[in-house]
């Protein structure tokens, strides 16, 4: 009886709204359009720093400081950006950030998601526990592992060497092993069952079961391994000394000293170091999002 009291009521409830609705379809017209003005007018005040760096990479040295500012610059100096190359090697730079990329991207990909399968579907005398404390090394601040780190590579002579850039990140992180293991463990075991069933082994089920229906997670994955790589700074600055192997952020940062003067230069060398940035968000954000909101498989 109370069951059929509660129907009844929801029922209701749900006509009502829908009576609402279609009496009201202006609300829901005026509803979306202004959720799109807010969104918009936030997009373009996030949007203004950038467009401002654009817009002084291409313009002549007098206008940088003219006041109004000049966001349409008269004339477009495009040669600011062929002449980044001489004044600094960015070509260089741009291979040692990406030898530092990939890295950070195939890396985590082989090693985190073998470990998050462990601990998402192995079933092992103390596993919570391993997992509990690998959950809690997020809590600790790198700044805090930063001189026994140094230490510890400086006495393997990895110092000025792209290897505590690329070795640590190889054996995987606590964050992306916490991603993909939540993403694993939302997937029906039964898919798994019914594979060993047929006689596949662990590393098929891995292979050939799980990574291919966490496309999402993985591309969630790659984009952080690809961000981190790309924005660190403290990391190349502690460890590499010669200037041959710095990256394109340490790079940047003594161009900037060495042509503090030269502000479209310097606009010019920071839009190339940005504008890759955008281009892979855009081209990931789809699977970035899924790998955020969906589960691992869909319905």
């Amino acid at each position: 009886m109370a069951q059929r009291v509660v129907q009844s009521r929801l029922a209701s409830v749900l006509a009502t709204r829908l009576a609402t609705q279609r009496r009201n379809p202006w609300l829901k017209v005026l509803a979306i359009a202004g959720s799109h003005v807010v969104l918009v007018l936030c997009s373009i005040v996030f949007a203004i720093p950038f467009l401002w760096l654009v817009s002084t990479s291409v313009k002549p040295l007098r206008q940088v400081f003219d006041w109004p500012p000049v966001w349409i610059p008269n004339p477009i100096v495009w040669q600011n950006y062929p002449d980044v190359f001489d004044y600094a090697p960015f070509h260089l730079y741009l291979v040692n950030t990406l030898i530092i990329a990939v890295a950070n991207i195939v890396g985590p990909l082989l090693s985190c998601s073998l470990a998050a399968y462990g601990f998402a579907r192995l079933r092992a005398p103390g596993r919570d526990v391993i997992f509990f404390v690998l959950i809690s090394t997020m809590m600790v601040p790198g700044i805090v592992t930063l001189v026994p780190l140094y230490i510890l590579f400086s006495k393997l002579d990895w110092i000025n060497t792209f290897y505590p850039l690329t070795v640590p990140v190889l054996l995987g992180s606590p964050f992306t092993i916490f991603l993909l293991r939540q993403f694993f463990l939302t997937i029906p075991i039964e898919l798994e069952e019914a594979a060993i069933i047929d006689g596949s082994s662990r590393l098929g089920l891995w292979w050939r079961i799980l990574m291919p229906l966490c496309k999402p997670a993985l591309a969630t994955v790659c984009v952080f391994g690809f961000l981190h790589a790309w924005n660190d700074f403290t990391g190349p600055l502690i460890y590499l000394n010669d200037q041959s192997k710095y990256t394109l952020s340490l790079g940047l940062q003594v161009f900037q000293r060495a042509e503090g003067s030269q502000w479209g230069l310097l606009m010019a060398a920071s839009t190339m170091v940005t504008f890759p940035v955008i281009v892979v968000f855009f081209l990931a954000q789809r699977q970035f999002i899924q790998g955020i909101t969906l589960t691992g498989i869909k319905g």
